[in-house]
């Protein structure tokens, strides 16, 4: 198997390959490093080892942000005195995320391309150069030891960046299909951490290490904390389901018009309590809907206290992204993915695929969602206690609840050159 290490020589960074016990190192791919290390003399940039500087790339969405805390969260756990900061496109929900963790970030001006039309794709490639440019300088006055792309467009111009100077490069793909950024970005990249098995066939596997998608620590922390509370029960002394519905931050309009639909097929209504995030738009009508077929209903556009609903959820109904899948996965529940049909490459269905072909998950398809069939489904799994026991049996032998932690242990051996 090969290993890869950092040597640090005249303050300057050089990847080698380690072929093997009692063989000479040799340079990885030095195709590759010729123009990084010439230009990395010309520019004198000079990489700092200890404290370790992680510098993190991409993010624009929860699914490539909230891994990359994770990651941030597990560096510093390993050394408090470890200097972090994320590099992305800077939208406001970044911001105020990494505000509030206490984390610094810098703004790359850049566009994605997929799903573009002709006019737009044109304006986000020329936008790649200049963003090139601000990572370089970036990188420079960061002086990062190692710069992690956790995938998104905004994390190629910062991985193009360090390639150029000469810079360890690790990447992170949260789907079981990769993205075109981190497909693009594999062929310089020293390593890649995947978080579902099949993905390494995709990628290079010598460089894939199978670890898993970091979740946030307070998601595990307190739903494991809170999973031993009694259940609520109902007024006939039964106990009561609590199914918990999430649409993403935004809420899922097709999710909140096919559970609206369910809520007259249900036959078990009175068994049943829900806690539904509906995104702004559809907060009042749903609210006004469980009321009208008088079924307990909690329902908020938003849900600041993730880990509280996992822990109370007796089944899930939620989206198949790859944040949502580790969260589910490392706490172990029940649930049903209704992927949402226009992810890039399909990833949504390929991840809830995955669980289901395991037992582990149920799916229904958007093209084929209706109230009825959900109600269907919902009463079908809430008569058969056992079957949501081995789900989330089998839903917890997908999670990697140490992937962070994983990481960083590979970061700190690529850091010191094993």
């Amino acid at each position: 198997m090969k290993t890869f290490g950092l040597y640090h020589e005249s303050g300057k960074n050089q990847i080698l390959l380690y072929a093997g016990k009692g063989t000479q190192p040799v340079m990885q791919k030095t195709r590759w490093k010729i123009i990084p290390m010439f230009l990395r003399s010309i520019l004198g940039v000079k990489e700092e080892k200890y404290p370790p500087a992680i510098l993190i790339a991409g993010g624009g969405t929860g699914g490539h942000l909230f891994p990359g805390i994770a990651i941030a969260e597990s560096l510093l756990e390993k050394d408090k005195n470890t200097r972090i900061l994320f590099v992305s496109a800077g939208n406001d929900f970044e911001k105020a995320v990494l505000s509030e963790k206490g984390f610094s970030l810098k703004a790359i001006d850049v566009q994605g391309i997929k799903g573009r039309g002709p006019v737009a794709k044109l304006k986000s490639l020329f936008k790649i150069p200049k963003a090139i440019v601000r990572s370089i300088s970036i990188i420079k006055d960061f002086r990062p030891c190692l710069v992690m792309g956790m995938g998104s467009y905004s994390s190629g111009p910062v991985a193009i960046a360090a390639w150029i100077l000469g810079v360890g490069i690790v990447l992170h793909e949260q789907n079981l299909r990769p993205g075109i950024t981190n497909r693009m970005l594999s062929r310089i990249a020293d390593r890649i951490y995947v978080s579902f098995p099949g993905t390494s066939a995709i990628l290079d596997t010598d460089k894939s290490r199978m670890v898993g998608n970091p979740v946030r620590r307070e998601i595990l922390e307190t739903a494991r904390a809170l999973s031993g509370n009694d259940k609520h029960s109902n007024h006939s002394g039964k106990k009561t389901m609590t199914i918990v519905i999430l649409g993403g931050s935004q809420g899922a309009h097709s999710i909140n018009e096919a559970v609206m639909k369910a809520l007259p097929y249900l036959s078990r209504k009175r068994e049943y309590r829900f806690i539904h995030q509906t995104g702004k738009a559809d907060e009042a009508i749903v609210r006004e809907t469980y009321q009208r077929f008088g079924i307990s209903g909690t329902v908020q556009a938003f849900f600041h206290d993730m880990a509280s609903l996992y822990s109370e959820a007796d089944l899930l109904i939620c989206r198949a992204g790859a944040t949502t899948v580790a969260e589910v996965t490392s706490i172990g529940k029940g649930v049903i993915f209704i992927p949402y049909p226009f992810a890039a490459d399909n990833h949504q269905v390929l991840n809830a695929k995955a669980l289901v072909d395991e037992g582990a998950a149920e799916i229904i398809l958007e093209a084929a969602l209706s109230g009825e069939k959900l109600a269907e489904t919902i009463d079908t799994l809430a008569g058969d206690p056992e079957r949501i026991h081995v789900m989330e049996k089998k839903s917890r032998m997908f999670g990697r609840p140490d992937a962070a932690e994983e990481i960083t242990k590979d970061v700190y051996t690529l850091i010191q050159g094993a």
